[in-house]
């Protein structure tokens, strides 16, 4: 095994396979963000979301997607042009993934891509054992989505952080604030029909326990931008409290737990998720 990879790896509790393939995913986002950075993607975007929180603010969760936005609008942008930057990254860790674009929606500000991987093959090389594992069958292809927003409204702050594994890099991303923002768009405007995003509300209450204030700029923009609100609406925390109010009578949280649970290490502290709990966590947004 690579030694970086070990480094990497050492981190990490593996009872699982579970663990193993959030293990892999989590190593394999981190070798893609240093190719990006190599490439000098983060010139002109930023890193955001749950993985962006996991990594660089140490979010007890794992998350799947890398989620970024251009610091400028561009709808022109093209990502196949930092393809090479990330299989290169890749291939010096013998690691065997294929990039896919998906096409753009005409109305949509978002471009997606794909990274794809025989997971069987890949865990083999992080975690040698025999090929016969009863568990194996139940493998698929492993696949990392990549979105970058493309035209994204105005109002985010951001920092710039340094990593030292796989190799020294610097990345640009949303500050915490801004992030926080965005996380409560996603509970708000998140399209999952009846359900919530139990990630969302798990990332909600690390920002509340961090005692991280809202960019409410950046949180405006977005809403506005969904048309959950309108341009001219007054908007404060108080308003944003009612809109959560709001929410949290729409959610089923039984349900938002079991879309969080594959995702964290002790479902025991879902226990207390309910309408209540979280009513009462917005005593502490400011």
């Amino acid at each position: 095994m690579n030694n970086i990879i070990k480094q990497m790896l050492d981190k990490y509790t593996i009872t699982t396979i579970n663990d193993e393939i959030n293990a892999l995913k989590e190593i394999i986002q981190e070798i893609i963000i240093c190719g990006l950075s190599r490439g000098d993607f983060f010139n002109e975007a930023a890193f955001y979301g749950g993985t962006a929180l996991r990594i660089f603010y140490n979010l007890n969760r794992f998350s799947e997607d890398l989620d970024f936005a251009l610091i400028k609008p561009n709808e022109n942008f093209n990502f196949c042009k930092y393809f090479e930057y990330i299989e290169n990254e890749l291939k010096s860790y013998d690691l065997n993934l294929k990039i896919s674009t998906k096409e753009k929606s005409i109305n949509s500000n978002i471009t997606s891509a794909f990274l794809k991987g025989d997971t069987l093959e890949l865990i083999l090389k992080f975690f040698p054992r025999e090929k016969n594992n009863p568990l194996d069958r139940l493998l698929k292809n492993i696949k990392i989505k990549f979105e970058i927003d493309v035209n994204p409204p105005s109002g985010a702050t951001y920092e710039e952080k340094d990593k030292l594994l796989p190799s020294p890099h610097r990345i640009k991303l949303y500050d915490k604030e801004s992030l926080f923002a965005g996380k409560i768009h996603a509970i708000l405007c998140r399209n999952w029909k009846a359900r919530t995003k139990g990630r969302d509300l798990y990332d909600f209450i690390f920002f509340i326990a961090t005692n991280t204030k809202v960019n409410l700029e950046l949180l405006k923009n977005k809403l506005v931008e969904s048309k959950y609100i309108n341009e001219k609406d007054k908007f404060d925390v108080e308003i944003l409290k009612k809109l959560l109010t709001k929410k949290f009578k729409e959610i089923s949280f039984e349900d938002a737990k079991e879309d969080v649970k594959p995702f964290i290490k002790d479902a025991t502290c879902l226990n207390l998720w309910s309408y209540d709990f979280f009513i009462n966590l917005l005593d502490e947004l400011n």
